[in-house]
């Protein structure tokens, strides 16, 4: 491996979803875990809440890190590990999956030559290392080279850009290993009902009329409110082991969702935490688990929600909405989900520690 003071690592920034991080090539990171995440570490600029050493954007959203390799198993094309490298922390998390950086790992792994461009749509399968599953992706391949100009728009990312549809499957209970770890769909924590979940991403549903809030709070008032904060934190640590998860104090799931009747036609809204800074938007595999709470009966999310007819989800957020879609079976079980994400290439070339 290359000096990466002196000579770099090569490293691919782009925007997968809402989402911005830094895609790399197992291969030219450090084999050993504890090295490979001090590396990053020094790349994104963390520990700062500003990352004004690195190349991290001083945010939650812009400090994410997809490592692939080529793929470990016969039913897939790529391996891809899902780093999150905290800001204003010294830790690297690969406790959970992304769905948004999920979004650039086709394109990524095209650019990088581990999968061979097709003459229009490039079907890409990729291993989720986090989660063990498989998700399907759809890259628009004309002329077998990538193209990331398009008419598809998703909200929380101006302008428009070419399609990427993602499709998942086996994703009931990834992390926790049951989409309702602690056997309810309704649980009591410090007097608050919470719906305790994980379709793709532990979450914790709250309502937000229960803790004194709209729902539509922004962003910053949210951060702002330090009281409210510690609340839910209090309520996340004594969920982590009904949720299977242990002590999850330095962990960062399971992730906090509070959720409101919708205001701009959607199915629910919601407010997302990542798990102690509200989101500006939703995570894709947050969007899939909320969608889903939205169809169990006696869930926090159910009276809540304007359940659609078609299986399209909007999931509203701060800056828009977030479109599911589910597949379900003739008991009104989740066997599914998909969603349509956007991705761009912003730079290529060598990264310096």
């Amino acid at each position: 491996m290359s000096d990466p003071v002196q000579d770099g690592i090569p490293c691919l920034w782009m925007r997968g979803g809402t989402s911005k991080g830094a895609y790399f090539l197992a291969a030219d990171l450090p084999t050993d875990p504890a090295a490979r995440d001090a590396l990053l570490l020094r790349i994104m600029g963390s520990p700062d809440p500003n990352q004004i050493d690195g190349i991290g954007g001083g945010d939650p959203l812009t400090s994410k890190v997809a490592v692939l390799s080529p793929a470990s198993r016969a039913d897939a094309d790529v391996d891809y590990l899902f780093l999150q490298v905290f800001v204003d922390e010294a830790r690297v998390s690969g406790a959970q999956a992304c769905g948004n950086i999920l979004a650039g790992v086709g394109p990524a792994a095209i650019e990088y030559g581990l999968v061979p461009a097709q003459d229009g749509i490039t079907p890409v399968r990729i291993h989720m290392l986090n989660t063990g599953e498989v998700a399907r992706a759809q890259i628009c391949t004309p002329d077998g080279k990538v193209s990331y100009s398009g008419s598809a728009t998703i909200d929380g990312v101006p302008g428009t850009a070419a399609p990427v549809a993602l499709m998942f499957q086996g994703i009931e209970g990834s992390v926790c290993g049951a989409l309702l770890p602690s056997g309810r769909v309704l649980d009591v924590i410090d007097g608050i009902d919470c719906t305790l979940i994980d379709n793709g991403m532990p979450c914790i549903l709250l309502r937000a009329g229960d803790l004194g809030l709209t729902g539509q709070e922004s962003r910053e008032v949210l951060d702002a409110d330090s009281a409210l904060k510690a609340r839910l934190e209090s309520i996340r640590l004594q969920a982590g082991p009904l949720m299977n998860l242990g002590d999850v104090a330095a962990k960062s799931v399971p992730k906090i969702t509070l959720v409101s009747a919708p205001v701009q036609g959607g199915v629910i809204g919601t407010r997302s935490f990542i798990p102690h800074r509200c989101h500006a938007s939703i995570g894709v595999f947050a969007a899939v688990t909320v969608a889903t709470a939205c169809t169990l009966p006696g869930s926090t999310a159910f009276a809540l929600a304007c359940l659609p007819a078609d299986n399209r989800f909007a999931i509203e957020h701060p800056g828009g909405a977030a479109e599911v879609l589910l597949e379900q079976d003739a008991t009104g079980r989740v066997t599914g989900a998909g969603s349509l994400r956007t991705a761009r290439k912003l730079m290529s070339g060598r990264v310096f520690a």
